[in-house]
């Protein structure tokens, strides 16, 4: 049996997948509203944004870890065996949340999920780089985080709705569920690399095998030898903290909103989970959007003849110049409708910054190595994460958000400079002589 276009299939399972990531992730902050009134009644406001906080930060400090540590399960297993531990993991922690009596409980169950949950990342860069030849990636990395904002759109409502209908143990319960049930078409479909893949065509695997090939400069005809680095070489790179600044720098960005638009919605306009389901799903279809510009634009570039290093480097700047005056306009936002139209705008412009990022530790080295940068720098950004997402009680204590804000205007501009400053030039790294 051959299956045309195969690579389409495995990118969009990947996708699938981080939907299912995020409708996981959010079900915490969607429900939080009622879990707060359940667990938490005789709390104040401040002191129950103070819990949400804490457990939120144990995620994220777990994510962070997990990304490194998944970026080299990653290497060392494979793709298949990669994505089976990681996302069978997370649908069990998922479904323990319902199970959760305080804050101890909450933030075990949350930390093994951001563990878990940490290797869709790493695994989905590695995917990329194995499935798609280097013209491609930009938009299959698009593809594959559109699912990141699809989870978001589709999230709220969904959870608010089986809110109706069910309590929020059984909400976690079924939520959870879903991603067993994605392993059956993962380990049916992707049971080998494309070089060896029984199900593709040969068309297809010779598109994706040429294109991923690396020539040695001024020599067409001449191909040239992956370098795929160790831990320690990859760090010796400048071009590899250059990756890691990035993230570190712009991730933030994204956790923000994922974190807070329902506890925002909740103390600046006050909203219940209801009416939250209503409006906080809006700023993941600019998510979305973006995810899909950022990589189209690239492939665009790249056909028009653009090298890769101008193409990340104009896409992840424009990125970033949209997300600018997005923000700074959230200090004084009006209308819930109008702040969600913003918050559209600032994810659009995350998104298509963010997946030319996620694409550089291809671009620099050879497939072995790509999941261990990618864990590095996504390590890195969850660890910048948590410092913004500890800082938000205290920055939000009198219900303003500006400085939130304000500081996330600053790592967008950080995040462009480290791109510039650290990788003269996005372009296969060799070994240092």
């Amino acid at each position: 049996m051959k299956i045309k276009g195969l690579r389409w299939w495995v990118i969009a399972l990947i996708a699938l997948a981080t939907i299912i990531n995020y409708i996981d992730r959010q079900a915490l902050s969607v429900l939080w509203p009622a879990i707060v009134e359940d667990l938490f009644p005789d709390k104040s406001a401040l002191e129950r944004k103070q819990i949400y906080a804490n457990i939120s930060i144990v995620f994220v400090f777990s994510y962070a870890f997990g990304q490194a540590i998944f970026g080299k399960i990653f290497d060392w297993v494979g793709t298949r065996v990669g994505f089976v531990l990681s996302i069978g993991v997370w649908s069990l922690a998922t479904i323990a949340h319902a199970f959760a009596k305080g804050v101890v409980s909450f933030s075990i169950f949350r930390g093994i999920l951001g563990i878990a949950e940490a290797g869709n990342w790493p695994g989905a860069t590695k995917g990329n780089a194995e499935w798609f030849p280097t013209k491609e990636r930009a938009l299959a990395q698009g593809l594959f985080n559109s699912g990141a904002a699809i989870g978001g759109i589709i999230a709220f409502p969904i959870i608010a709705f089986l809110t109706l209908h069910f309590s929020w143990q059984m909400v976690f319960i079924i939520v959870g569920a879903i991603g067993l049930l994605w392993l059956l078409p993962w380990i049916i479909i992707v049971k080998a690399p494309p070089s060896m893949h029984s199900w593709i065509t040969d068309e297809e695997r010779e598109y994706i095998l040429t294109g991923q090939r690396r020539v040695k400069e001024n020599d067409d005809d001449e191909e040239e030898e992956e370098y795929n680095p160790t831990s320690g070489q990859i760090l010796s790179h400048k071009q590899s903290w250059g990756v890691i600044i990035a993230s570190a720098a712009i991730d933030p960005i994204w956790w923000l909103f994922v974190f807070w638009i329902p506890i925002y919605l909740n103390e600046v306009y006050g909203m219940n989970v209801t009416e939250i389901g209503i409006y906080g799903w809006v700023p993941y279809v600019g998510a979305m959007l973006g995810a899909w510009f950022g990589g189209l634009l690239a492939q665009n570039r790249i056909a028009a003849g653009w090298n890769t290093d101008k193409t990340r480097k104009l896409v992840i700047t424009l990125g970033c110049l949209i997300m600018l005056p997005a923000l700074i306009a959230m200090s004084n936002p009006g209308a819930p409708t109008v702040a969600v139209l913003i918050m559209a705008v600032i994810l659009f412009g995350f998104q298509t910054a963010i997946g030319n990022v996620q694409t550089l530790p291809s671009d620099l080295f050879g497939k072995k190595a790509v999941g261990t940068l990618s864990g590095f720098s996504g390590m890195a950004a969850k660890l910048g994460a948590v410092g913004l997402t500890s800082l938000v009680p205290y920055l939000t204590a009198d219900g303003n958000y500006t400085p939130a804000f304000v500081i996330g205007a600053s790592l967008a501009i950080i995040a462009v400079v480290a791109i510039w400053v650290f990788i003269p030039k996005v372009e296969p790294l060799k070994k240092k002589a």
